[in-house]
């Protein structure tokens, strides 16, 4: 398969090889296109959920994408952390030390199972979190209710993870592609059912379409956990020895590059979510229409996202063969597929926002106030494919924590001080919010391809742990 030719902005210094561009853009986009498919599967679950719920009604719309605001907090951390298995896979594969990755992958495995009970717990008890944002009161118990049905997911979806991880890192994304795709066929027939009350069962709204989602995880696990025990593709990295008990010395790196990826997510999905629930206080008509713009977002981002994962595999490998040059073009031609690829999100959320969020909802004011924050969906398109896309660079060089820094200072000390003045001592409600998330990304895109731009140059890297 033939890759894009992408002018990718490889430094001034470094003389640009256009058939290598041209083979890693194809090596990045081959690896890419299953990512891809499994992020927007991954994330189809959301949409499917705030489409059952908008044209049940806008209460338990509102209460279900609130609910889905604090459940993201969980997701990003448990992603965030297990992401550390993807580089650590693609490092040790690039060495010739594929007999080692099964030992890592036991490891790994302890700190989903103890994520997962960790994560278990908070969801179950997240009121604190809605009080501090000044949720209305009116959707509490919806919100609890779909809460309390998703959080038996959560040991599920730390091992779903982990097992992405180990996938991915062997440049083996289609696995993921498959399950997630897969759990779909059970969500959107089950979710049907169990929100509007068919097959003798009573309507359960909120807490309908959490029971339905958390079914739909645990049957993608064990799906992938069959696959990867029972394929040829993965006999000769040593899954089946005997799990060890936890090992701090085969534990501490892998926490050492996940919790400050987990806390650099938490800082991006930290402020929508603050945004999310501080927007709440404005009423059940401005939250749905938020979430609807919020959700177009984020199934636009996995895309990027998806793209991301592949550029981290590619400098992970890289990497692995002590090949700066290598880490360079994977970087650099995956930032410019990034931008390339932004460019259909931003013509698609400009062009036809009311178009988009008709799927959504019956309601014309909420489709009207959506249609309106699309404008600035768009707006931030290219800020958050760069941003993504230098972070993964960085992560394939288990470059972690300056990274972390940076995103705390351009969502926290940036976009949310913008947002928050604009959007209510300023009184300008929703969009002033939105004009905070723009500011924040786009400090952060700046910032971590500045990162990636310096630590590129230099000559080696830590290869393999």
């Amino acid at each position: 398969m033939a890759g894009p030719v992408v002018d990718c902005p490889v430094m001034a210094a470094h003389t640009i090889d256009r058939a290598r561009v041209r083979r890693e853009a194809g090596a990045t986009v081959r690896l890419a296109l299953p990512l891809i498919v499994a992020q927007l599967s991954a994330m189809a679950p959301n949409a499917i959920d705030a489409i059952l719920a908008g044209h049940f009604s806008a209460h338990v719309q509102a209460a279900v994408v609130t609910g889905t605001s604090i459940w993201v907090l969980a997701l990003v951390l448990a992603l965030g952390t297990m992401m550390s298995v993807s580089p650590t896979v693609s490092q040790l594969d690039g060495a010739q030390r594929r007999g080692e990755i099964g030992a890592i992958f036991h490891q790994a495995l302890w700190i989903a199972w103890f994520l997962g009970a960790a994560l278990w717990f908070g969801s179950r008890n997240a009121t604190p979190v809605m009080t501090a944002f000044g949720v209305v009161p009116s959707l509490h118990d919806d919100v609890q209710a779909f809460l309390h049905a998703i959080s038996w997911a959560a040991p599920a979806l730390t091992t779903y993870f982990a097992l992405r991880g180990l996938s991915e890192g062997l440049s083996m994304p289609m696995p993921s592609m498959y399950f997630s795709i897969g759990g779909l066929f059970v969500l959107a027939p089950l979710g049907y059912v169990l929100v509007y009350g068919k097959l003798g069962f009573p309507p359960m709204g909120a807490r309908g379409t959490g029971i339905a989602t958390a079914v739909a995880i645990w049957v993608e696990m064990i799906g992938f956990g069959i696959y990867v025990l029972a394929h040829r593709a993965y006999r000769d990295i040593n899954l089946r020895q005997r799990l060890d008990w936890p090992r701090w010395s085969k534990i501490a790196p892998l926490l050492h590059i996940g919790v400050p990826m987990a806390i650099t997510l938490l800082m991006e999905a930290g402020m929508f979510v603050a945004v999310a629930l501080l927007i709440g206080r404005l009423g059940e008509t401005v939250a749905a229409s938020h979430q609807i713009a919020l959700n177009v977002a984020s199934m636009s981002f996995m895309v990027p996202l998806g793209l991301s994962m592949a550029i981290t595999v590619r400098v992970g490998n890289a990497v692995g063969r002590n090949d700066p040059a290598g880490v360079r073009y994977a970087g650099f031609c995956g930032i410019g597929l990034v931008v390339a690829v932004q460019l259909v999100a931003v013509a698609l959320m400009l062009g036809v926002p009311h178009g988009i969020a008709a799927i959504y909802s019956n309601n014309p004011a909420v489709i009207a106030m959506a249609a309106h924050l699309l404008l600035f969906a768009g707006m931030f398109q290219f800020s958050d494919g760069i941003q993504v896309a230098s972070n993964s660079s960085l992560r394939g060089l288990k470059d972690t924590r300056v990274p972390m820094a940076i995103t705390l200072v351009a969502y926290w000390v940036i976009g949310m001080p913008i947002g928050w003045y604009l959007g209510f001592p300023m009184g300008l409600g929703a969009p002033g919010m939105w004009i905070g998330l723009i500011a924040g990304l786009t400090a952060a895109a700046a910032l971590l391809f500045g990162r990636f731009y310096r630590v590129a140059r230099r000559a080696s890297w830590t290869s393999a742990t």
